[in-house]
């Protein structure tokens, strides 16, 4: 038997092998880095639900206490509508849609705090048990939603790296595998508090 017959197309088939491997480890791990952004996006989504969730108990307390803040419970109300309607898909968000969603939920916020300081005009409901109770659940919400959203970014700069360096951006770029925005802060978020008493 001849090796030497044989030879090119075992050194073809080992070049396949490894460039079939190559290929299908970056593929691989793109896809695994992508699912850490998926369940981060999750995340992200979960903190929101549950302040959103929070949102008509914090409502209906301050009400029966708050007559006269119709229009600034109405604005919490609308807000909230308005950020559980802007829905992502992590898979092919863009940087538009996650402004999108970051000012609805930006919007949630601003419209809690005009609430929440409307609240010191009636010092029983600052006293009343449920309404502080709410508060904190609210603030330790605040404080999930950061770190959800910090994580999100965290998961996304690895799956961005990925996709970027050469050689990989080249198979991505065949895969259609595209970047990932990260979550940024609100628009004005730069500029200085001015705090009154």
């Amino acid at each position: 038997m001849d090796f030497k017959k044989f030879l090119p197309w075992i050194i073809l088939a080992v070049v396949i092998f490894v460039i079939y491997s190559w290929a299908s480890g970056i593929y691989n791990k793109a896809v695994t880095l992508e699912q850490n952004v998926k369940e981060s996006w999750g995340n992200v989504n979960t903190a929101y639900q549950k302040r959103n969730d929070l949102i008509p108990n914090l409502v209906e307390t301050v009400k029966g206490y708050a007559k006269h803040e119709k229009s600034t419970l109405t604005e919490v109300i609308q807000a909230r509508a308005n950020a559980t309607s802007v829905k992502i898909d992590p898979t092919n968000v863009t940087p538009e849609q996650l402004a999108a969603f970051n000012a609805a939920q930006s919007g949630v916020s601003s419209s809690l705090s005009r609430l929440l300081v409307s609240v010191e005009q009636y010092p029983d409901l600052k006293a009343n048990q449920n309404f502080i109770d709410l508060q904190r659940e609210l603030t330790s919400m605040e404080n999930q939603i950061f770190t959800a959203r910090t994580r999100f970014n965290e998961s996304v700069k690895p799956y961005n790296n990925n996709i970027n360096t050469f050689p990989r951006n080249i198979l991505a770029g065949m895969y259609g595998l595209k970047e990932k925005p990260y979550f940024e802060a609100s628009t004005g978020a730069d500029k200085r508090v001015d705090v009154k008493f």
